[in-house]
């Protein structure tokens, strides 16, 4: 919580608790002198003082050190800071660190926020998308010079069709739009095609400068789209599941082997590195209704309600028990997700988490 990402004061002088020291003994002790701070490992509420009384939220979303809120009338309340790749970048011209809530100027009737590492997108009923943060690989869909870069924290529309986009969803530095002709817009970094549009995949500090409309997806009736690290990945009308960008870590689930040639950028040791079309994951069984990809692992979830990951898993958050890569779509199937009807899944850098509908009570338990 250095720089306010959990938008309340966790101060804590009474020692920090050592997690692998706790799992390694029977000692119910948490005083130990290092590991981690209880009130930043614990899920608080932020005070209900700091927002207007009978404020109902609906959505949150976060980035690497900010956090959004979304209210059911529209407005979003922010905290935390934007990086660049100098350090922090700010949070507003003004404020360098927002360490509480904070109300988002210039933002009305907004029904969906998503966030990248260091970007935001807001879309409004109308269908207008706003976008603030760090520009500096274009994430923003706008030029933001350097002499005037704090333009970027304040939410702007940009290059999509007006009052035309029903969907949004960001990547770590590229972010997409679906637009109600159900065509799909990408723009930001695309140093390893994370964006879909292959012209410069591959090259250093490639982006796409404005919003373009995504060729490679064009008749595919895209229903989810979501981007990652450096991958993305998305859930066609049919029920497929699209993949593309950076695949040297398995982010993709498809063997290298069962690729076209011509898809593949390799690298200086002809190694394959990069997909640059969006391809068919195989391996899954039934319909996918529900995809997203975390910085470098990914998520399918079929119509059954189970759920296939697959990708860099040295944190396990792959789901699938071992700290090694896992290359190929797989189910994940373990006592704690057989029987359930998943629904939804989301990651970071280390953790991934799964949902499911709350079982009924039984005997005054959940």
């Amino acid at each position: 919580n250095d720089q306010g990402a959990l938008g309340r004061d966790t101060t804590w002088e009474g020692g920090l608790r050592d997690v692998e020291d706790e799992e390694d003994s029977d000692s119910d002790d948490e005083d130990g002198d290092s590991g981690m701070n209880p009130k930043e490992s614990t899920p608080t509420a932020i005070s209900s003082d700091v927002f207007p009384e009978d404020t109902v939220f609906v959505q949150v979303a976060a980035g690497d050190s900010t956090s959004f809120a979304l209210t059911d009338d529209g407005q979003v309340w922010g905290w935390g800071t934007f990086r660049s790749n100098e350090g922090i970048f700010g949070f507003t011209a003004d404020v360098l660190v927002q360490r509480t809530p904070m109300l988002i100027p210039g933002l009305k009737k907004i029904k969906h926020i998503s966030c990248g590492a260091n970007h935001v997108l807001a879309l409004d009923a109308a269908g207008a998308v706003f976008a603030w943060g760090s520009g500096q690989q274009n994430q923003l869909g706008r030029r933001v010079v350097e002499r005037t870069k704090t333009q970027g924290l304040v939410p702007r529309e940009f290059g999509l069709p007006k009052k035309a986009i029903k969907y949004i969803q960001c990547g770590d530095y590229h972010s997409f739009a679906i637009d109600n002709k159900d065509r799909v817009w990408a723009w930001g970094l695309n140093n390893f095609g994370e964006t879909g549009v292959p012209e410069n995949a591959g090259e250093d500090d490639a982006v796409i400068l404005k919003p373009e409309i995504v060729e490679t997806l064009s008749g595919r009736q895209v229903s989810c789209i979501k981007g990652g690290g450096h991958h993305s990945i998305a859930v066609t009308g049919a029920g497929e599941c699209l993949v593309w960008g950076r695949l040297d870590g398995g982010q993709c689930g498809i063997p290298t082997a069962d690729l076209p040639a011509d898809d593949l950028i390799k690298d200086e040791r002809g190694n394959p590195r990069i997909l640059k079309n969006p391809t068919v994951v195989k391996g899954i069984q039934g319909k996918v209704v529900f995809a997203t990809a975390a910085s470098d692992q990914s998520f399918a979830i079929t119509e059954e309600g189970h759920a296939y990951s697959w990708g860099f898993s040295s944190n396990y958050q792959t789901g699938q028990g071992t700290d090694e890569d896992v290359m190929v779509a797989t189910k994940i199937d373990n006592t704690a997700t057989r029987g359930k009807m998943l629904n939804f899944a989301a990651g970071g850098g280390q953790f991934s988490i799964l949902t499911a509908p709350a079982q009924p009570a039984t005997n005054g338990s959940a």
